[in-house]
Formats: structure tokens, C-alpha cells, sequence
């Protein structure tokens, strides 16, 4: 199904608790995916940009940017066929933040992004939705934008109050 818009621009933030990637420790690290994609993102033609954390070896770069690349296999490696165009892979420092139902992310002076966890009056748990497939978990929590500033790979965007996602996510490749 189409988006209700022409475009859908898409900031995937990965953050890496715990983990290695070919015996070589990524813990602690983050990683930002933006997509600018057709409102059907299916069909394809996706432009995307890679950042990676400025905090990482160069060892570690290299790990995380085959697996996010989808070169390594894994979660990422399906969205392979729908990226028509790699718009860059930059390095920069990132901060993330997440505490009870906000999460934050800022990138250099690139991006610059917080989203709300939606509860239901009442809920402990937040609003959920299941069976998504472009996310690295097929269950999300429904989420909205603060703030959502985003000037990176040609993209000029102010997307506060849009809609958003959280999810944590556990990855073997």
C-alpha cells in the first residue's frame, strides 16, 4: 500500500548494546540507515545514506558497515534489491538515549531526532504493531516525533510530529 505521501524518508537508528561482528566487539556503538523511498516502498528505488559512529576503530566501521549494508547477510541483506542509489557513508559522532518511553538520537549536525512511545490511556506497555517487515523487528512499538531534524544525503527534512517506531532488535549473521 502506498504512503499518504509521494515520498517516505526513513531514519532506521540501530543502537548495539552488546555484540561482535566476526569476533570483533561492536557493544556500545550506533549506526543510522536514512532512506529516501518511492510512498510504495516495495517497488524500490530507495536512496540511502549510511552514518556510522565516530567512536568506532576502524575495524569496527568496516564490521558494522557490511552488516548494514547488507553484505554480511542477516536483516539488513533483505532491503538489498530496493536501494536503487547509495548515497554516501560518513562517520560522525552520534549520541543515543533512551529512557522509559523517549528515545533520542543526534548525529553531528546532521540529524537530530526524538520519538515518543504511544501508550494507551492505562497501558503499561506501549502500543504495538505486528507483521512489519522493513524493521530489523517484525513487532514495533507505535511511537511519534518530537523532534525529527534531518540534513544529510540531499535530504533537507523537519518531520517532528510524524510517525515513528521503536523496537529493540537481536541479530545473528
Amino acid at each position: 500500500m502506498p504512503a499518504d505521501t509521494e515520498r517516505c524518508q526513513v531514519t532506521l537508528v540501530f543502537h548495539v548494546d552488546r555484540g561482535d561482528v566476526e569476533g570483533v566487539d561492536v557493544g556500545g556503538l550506533t549506526v543510522a540507515l536514512l532512506a529516501d523511498a518511492p510512498g510504495q516502498m516495495s517497488l524500490g528505488g530507495w536512496r540511502v545514506g549510511l552514518f556510522l559512529d565516530e567512536a568506532a576503530s576502524a575495524e569496527q566501521a568496516e564490521k558494522l558497515q557490511g552488516v548494514f549494508s547488507g553484505t554480511k547477510g542477516g536483516p539488513p541483506e533483505i532491503l538489498t534489491p530496493l536501494v536503487g542509489e547509495i548515497a554516501g557513508v560518513e562517520t560522525a559522532p552520534i549520541t543515543f538515549e533512551s529512557k522509559d518511553r523517549t528515545h533520542r538520537v543526534t548525529i553531528g549536525d546532521s540529524v537530530d531526532i526524538e520519538v515518543e512511545d504511544f501508550f494507551l490511556e492505562g497501558a503499561s506497555e506501549g502500543a504495538t504493531l505486528h507483521g512489519i517487515t522493513i524493521t530489523p523487528n517484525p513487532v514495533v512499538t507505535i511511537a511519534k516525533s518530537t523532534v525529527a531534524r534531518i540534513r544529510a544525503f540531499g535530504l533537507d527534512l523537519d518531520l517532528a510530529g510524524h510517525n515513528a517506531h521503536s523496537a529493540p532488535f537481536a541479530w545473528s549473521v
